[in-house]
This record gives C-alpha cells, sequence and structure tokens, in this order.
C-alpha cells in the first residue's frame, strides 16, 4: 500500500525551500528521502526541490510501501523484554546493557527492535532498518524506551523529540568528586575530527547542546561520584561527552572515559576487579516522562538501576 498526503503552503511558510518545507511537514523522513517521492502539484506543475513555495501550494506526496525489511526479515528473540507498558500504539520497554538498537553492518541480529518484533508489530515510518525508532540509547547504555507501534505515535513520537517536550533523567558514576551540588553544563558537540566514533565540544558550529546534572552520592575514598543527570537536548553521546569534558567521565567508558588514568589510583581490590573486568558504560537512562501521542495522557515512566551499577554502589558502599 502507499500512504497518499497532501500538504498545503500557509502564511508562516511562504518562500522556503520546497524539500525543505516538506521535510518540515514529514519530520520522520531526511530531505534525501523525500526527494526520492512521487512529488506533484495540484495544478500539475513541474516541481523542483530548490523552488520556493509560494501561498497556497498544494503538494501531494505519495510515500510507497518499502519493499523489503532488513529488521523484520531477521526477527529475533535472543533475550527476554522488560515490557514497562504497552498498549495499540506505542511500547516502553527497559534496554539492557551490551544491546545494541538496530540492525547495521555489523550486526545482523539481536537487536533490540528485532526482539520487538518477535513480540510485536512496529510502525514501518522509522525505515527499514529502525521501524517504530524515535529516540536511542548507545549499546552500552540501559535504561528506558518509547517505540512507535502505529504511524499517528510515530508523527506524535517524533514531534515530541524534535521540540524536546518531554524529561529524560539518567544516572552516572563518574570519576571525580566536584565541590558543587549542581551545574548546568552547556557546549556545542559535533563529531570529531580526529576519531570518526567519537563526539567532542567544539567552540564554533556543532548542535548547541545542554545537560543538567545534580551529585546524588559523593565516595570520596574512592574519588567517584553517582550523578543523575537531566537531558535538555539529545546530541549523541551527550551526557558522555559534556561530563568527560568537565572532568568527571563515566566509569567503564571506552570512548570518553579516560578510565588508565583513574584506575592506577584505585585501592579498593574488589573495586579494582569490577572496573577491570566489566564492559559498557556506567550509563543508565532512569526517567521517561512525555505525553501519549494519541491520548494525550501524561506518561511516567521509571527503572532501576541495573544488577552490574547496583553492584558497583554495593562495593562502593562498603569500601
Amino acid at each position: 500500500m502507499s500512504d497518499i498526503r497532501n500538504f498545503i503552503v500557509d502564511e508562516q511558510n511562504i518562500g522556503i525551500r520546497t524539500d525543505k518545507f516538506l521535510s518540515l511537514k514529514m519530520p520522520e523522513f531526511s530531505r534525501s528521502e523525500i526527494q526520492k517521492f512521487d512529488i506533484t502539484r495540484a495544478n500539475g506543475s513541474a516541481i523542483k526541490m530548490a523552488d520556493k513555495t509560494k501561498l497556497g501550494d498544494v503538494f501531494t506526496v505519495v510515500v510507497s510501501e518499502k519493499k523489503s525489511d532488513i529488521a523484520h526479515d531477521n526477527i529475533s528473540s535472543d533475550f527476554d523484554l522488560d515490557i514497562l507498558y504497552e498498549d495499540d500504539d506505542i511500547i516502553v520497554i527497559n534496554k539492557p546493557r551490551g544491546v545494541v538498537m538496530y540492525p547495521s553492518a555489523g550486526n545482523k541480529t539481536g537487536t533490540l527492535v528485532q526482539n520487538i518484533l518477535s513480540h510485536t508489530h512496529l510502525s514501518a515510518l522509522g525505515g527499514q532498518t529502525r521501524p517504530g525508532v524515535v529516540h536511542r540509547l548507545d549499546k552500552d547504555t540501559s535504561g528506558v524506551m518509547v517505540f512507535a507501534k502505529s504511524d499517528a505515535a510515530y508523527r506524535g513520537l517524533v514531534k515530541l523529540f524534535s521540540a524536546h517536550d518531554l524529561t529524560r533523567k539518567y544516572v552516572a558514576f563518574v570519576w571525580g568528586v566536584p565541590t558543587w551540588g549542581g551545574a548546568d553544563i552547556t557546549g556545542n558537540i559535533a563529531r570529531s575530527s580526529r576519531n570518526r566514533q567519537k563526539m567532542s565540544m567544539v567552540k564554533t558550529g556543532g548542535k548547541p547542546a545542554h545537560t543538567v546534572v545534580n551529585v546524588a552520592d559523593v565516595w570520596t575514598q574512592s574519588g567517584i561520584s553517582l550523578f543523575r543527570c537531566t537531558l535538555l537536548t539529545g546530541r549523541t553521546h551527550q551526557i558522555r561527552v559534556h561530563l568527560s569534558a568537565h572532568g568527571f567521565p563515566v566509569l567503564c567508558d571506552s570512548l570518553y572515559g579516560r578510565e588508565k588514568s583513574h584506575i592506577g589510583s584505585v585501592k579498593n581490590i574488589e573495586l579494582l576487579n569490577f572496573l577491570k573486568n566489566h564492559n559498557g558504560q556506567m550509563l543508565h537512562a532512569e526517567v521517561l516522562d512525555f505525553v501519549h501521542p494519541i491520548t494525550g495522557e501524561k506518561m511516567h515512566f521509571k527503572s532501576r538501576m541495573p544488577d552490574d551499577m547496583l553492584e558497583l554502589k554495593d562495593i562502593l558502599d562498603n569500601e
């Protein structure tokens, strides 16, 4: 089946490029994807994406159903899903650490999306490999996530995340003991020019990022703290980059943790063994609050720290 959509240019959208106008109306698709769609004007005139919009222009867009779906073709149930909530439109999952979000070149199976598809359907609007995906967590970050099951929910959730009109709170064990109880960290983030796998804070360019940090606990003897972080923007690796750049890298973070410079000072043998043998940053998406995209109901989800973080806390509490 094809998804046919009609859009009329109003006064707020006069004089912008056609592809930009359509991307505003269909935020779930990139401009390159939109350019591949069958797009016509109501008056039958030719369309160029660089053309400027005029008041009253009517565009008809035919979004064809994709013939293959990598995620659907490789449905798997490699681990038990921790489902926090589910209805006809959304499903909320507590993601485990060490699980990749969706299929990619190096991860064809065993992803979170494929496991969800073994349980239920997801909106196809996310694309071939990312059905229902409206936000993401790194492979080694655990915690609360929402996925769209219906197309209407997908569109609504995309708008919420794009506008940052929701609450996302994380907990993180970090190196360092601050002299303050809370802080606002701001600074643009861009992909590192030295290592394409990393992001970095930059003085010019990049995208604005804002993280609110509160100190939840400290273990002075070990030089470790527990932070609660609230995302006011949603940039790639945002918390890990912001904390590391300000001298409080997340424990066990292979990209930003500077582990070797800290681990040499650890005297507690049990803590030392944990740090040497653990894989994956000590970062957990603890709280996700948003308005249900269909019902309008206020939704609140909170997941406790995973077992490995609880184990770490127990070691620290007994140092």
